[in-house]
């Protein structure tokens, strides 16, 4: 819709203001619609895009697997500590950049990293290694997603991969304009996606309590956990 929209002069704030109404509820974009000055051959492209990405008024849920991204790379001499292994910040480099592409693939609108909840160097990574950086979204909220990544070392000889490191980042979609944007929901479907599918809102529900935007007695999952 967003490559039509933009061949048809129309001004750019008519186009803008389309990009932007896209995740809103139907109301507001039939409001917005209305009140701009748009071609009529527009008008049923839109509602026919905005229809792709709801589901009885909701955004269409999607599962992990079709925001999983893969990245495989060597370790290179200029990557590494005094002792042949990886910098820690190479690593979360690669892993970011893995959990971004994640992120918008889940999204398919621009996301930015809001925190690295969890980081675990579980196992140095020597000079010469394959690393495989593996991420996917574990669960989306309103307009924020937890990513989760796996870093696998594969061996030269025999090809089977080794658990090295793993991670949880949180980006937030946002529009044109940097306001943060609604995403779809996740449905997990594998046993690993659905344990940290639950996990995900524990874990936001603590960081909620810690930042002093949530009462400890509202953070219904973190209490399930000692009762």
């Amino acid at each position: 819709m967003y490559r039509e929209a933009a061949k048809i002069k129309t001004g750019t704030d008519v186009i803008v203001q389309i990009k932007s109404c896209v995740t809103s509820n139907d109301f507001e974009a039939r409001k917005i619609v209305s009140r701009s000055i748009i071609p009529q051959t527009i008008i049923p492209l839109f509602h026919l895009t905005f229809a792709a990405h709801l589901k009885n008024g909701k955004m269409t849920p999607k599962t992990p697997e079709q925001s999983k991204t893969i990245m495989t790379d060597l370790v290179l001499p200029s990557e590494t500590n005094p002792l042949n292994n990886l910098f820690g910040g190479e690593l979360l480099a690669r892993m970011d950049r893995a959990a971004s592409i994640a992120a918008r693939r889940h999204s398919r609108r621009i996301v930015v990293t809001a925190s690295v909840n969890h980081v675990a160097f579980n196992r140095s990574i020597p000079l010469g290694s394959v690393v495989t950086v593996e991420a996917k979204v574990s669960r989306a909220f309103k307009t924020s997603m937890e990513v989760f990544i796996d870093v696998w070392i594969e061996d030269r000889e025999s090809g089977l991969r080794d658990k090295a490191n793993e991670a949880i980042y949180t980006f937030v979609a946002v529009d044109e304009t940097g306001r943060p944007i609604q995403v779809p929901e996740i449905t997990p479907e594998t046993k690993l996606e659905k344990e940290r599918f639950v996990a995900a809102l524990r874990r936001k529900q603590l960081s909620l309590v810690l930042a002093g935007k949530m009462k400890p007695n509202e953070a219904t999952e973190l209490k399930a956990l000692f009762q």
